[in-house]
């Protein structure tokens, strides 16, 4: 393998490790502080409890993202320093932003918000958690603005001088389509992945007997949210597809199979391929709902990777423009199958909590807590498919991915520090899933006497 190759089975790592605490924070922070509002609202002990409760998992993850976080940006300067001097013009803005206005507000917000349960009133202190709600979520917005570009860049120009990309209109940045689709559909995905934590930890906890009056509330909101939350995800995906099939029309035809454009083409549910005669030895598909989904029309026609392999030669010179299909094909399906199963189960939780019958059935208990895992699943394998999708492109029609490395970085020390950071990686894994075990575990059981940490004899906020 190339240093190129290391560096990018690295950085796709990271990346994906770093993503699994990501939609957490984003989907809880604004859970706990709705949870603490409905607290300050009424009074009701039980509402302190449960935004304790889950203000703990939000602090965890917050602690997280940061630490595996901060590798991301290491790697841009060690493994990527041609693409970062090729895209820091651009990039310059929306990071810096990030950096020093979206961290800063998050971090010092979660830090006023952990000590000072019991100096603010129920009102203020619920206002900092908002604060700091909003930080997490300006910080996803300035990252997808700077990801957007890469899927397709816009208000810049070339220096042809130094071969650097120079940002020209800094509110493009901001109407880019791209950008536009995938902000909403990042929101509903972090908004899933709270939704399905909630629900699984709170039916576990009801099949415990615990305590009903925190994981009652806990297990119908984190029904709801799964619910709404699947069935919008459904529709941002299929907007955003429909964006991204006309500014990056290889990677949704690959996401298909579609060797060859079509009018009336049929969306494949279950394909086996053949990449190299171009065509598919065996096909499952819907007749005429690829034309529906990527043109809103019966007959709408839809290019296939040919076509466009051809089109692409001609616009950028000779050279291989097909991602890896195989990649492309099932990523797609896997993700918007842990979107359906995920609904699905949000369903039936709400038919069970209509009927009075939720977190009573075993069964529904286990399949919730195991269900967890279907929108991380659904993150990473919507992340492959966004970012291998666009290969063989770092900058779509810009820059490529294999002259983006740091020339003067070998392979052997991008493997260095991918197995250093992979032992890392998993030290921290062995030390987050036993914090959030001994936390999910730690809750109280209706019967039992509180910690006093307050003078209405409430759990102390934050310790062990």
């Amino acid at each position: 393998m190339s240093a190129t190759d290391v560096a990018r089975w690295q950085f796709g790592i990271t990346t994906l490790y770093h993503y699994i605490f990501i939609p957490v924070t984003l989907g809880l922070s604004f859970v706990v502080a709705g949870m603490e509002t409905v607290y300050a609202r009424t009074k009701n002990p039980a509402w302190r409890r449960m935004t304790i409760f889950w203000g703990q998992i939000f602090v965890i993850n917050v602690a997280m993202g940061v630490v595996t976080g901060i590798v991301q940006e290491f790697q841009f300067g060690m493994n990527w320093s041609t693409y970062s001097a090729y895209v820091g013009d651009v990039f310059g803005a929306p990071l810096a932003l990030e950096g020093l206005l979206a961290f800063f507000l998050e971090s010092t917000f979660i830090g006023v918000w952990i000590f000072t349960w019991d100096r603010f009133s129920p009102r203020l202190h619920a206002t900092v958690m908002w604060i700091t709600a909003a930080g997490s979520w300006i910080s996803a917005i300035f990252i997808l603005v700077a990801n957007a570009w890469m899927q397709h860049p816009v208000g810049y120009s070339l220096d042809m001088a130094t071969g650097r990309a120079q940002l020209t209109d800094f509110g493009a940045l901001f109407s880019n389509p791209v950008f536009l689709v995938t902000l909403p559909h990042t929101i509903l995905a972090a908004g899933l992945t709270a939704g399905a934590i909630l629900l699984g930890v709170g039916c576990w906890h009801l099949l415990r007997k615990t305590d009903n009056a925190i994981f009652m509330p806990t297990a119908r909101i984190g029904a709801v949210l799964t619910l709404v939350t699947s069935v919008l995800v459904g529709f941002s995906g299929h907007v955003q597809a429909q964006i991204m099939t006309t500014v990056q029309p290889m990677k949704m035809a690959s996401a298909e199979a579609l060797f060859h454009g079509e009018n009336g083409a049929e969306f494949s549910i279950f394909a086996i391929g053949d990449v190299a005669a171009g065509k598919n030895a065996f096909n499952i598909a819907l007749p005429h709902m690829l034309s529906v989904l990527a043109t809103n029309s019966w007959n709408g026609y839809v290019a296939g990777i040919d076509d466009i392999q051809t089109e692409y030669q001609q616009t950028f010179g000779p050279g291989d423009y097909e991602p890896n299909i195989a990649v492309t094909y099932w990523t797609f399906r896997i993700m918007v199958g842990t979107a359906f199963l995920s609904g699905l189960i949000g369903f039936i939780a709400a038919l069970l909590w209509r009927r009075g019958v939720l977190g009573r059935q075993r069964w529904f208990g286990r399949v919730a807590l195991g269900a967890i895992a279907l929108p991380f699943i659904g993150n990473f394998t919507g992340w492959i498919f966004t970012e291998m999708g666009r290969q063989p492109w770092v900058v779509f029609g810009l820059l490529k991915t294999s002259n983006a490395a740091s020339p003067s970085v070998g392979a052997i020390s991008v493997w260095f520090t991918f197995v250093g950071f992979t032992v890392l990686y998993g030290v921290l894994a062995v030390i987050t899933i036993r914090l959030m075990t001994r936390h999910v575990r730690s809750a109280q059981r209706a019967d039992e006497p509180a910690v006093v940490g307050s003078p209405d004899a409430q759990p102390a906020p934050f310790a062990y």
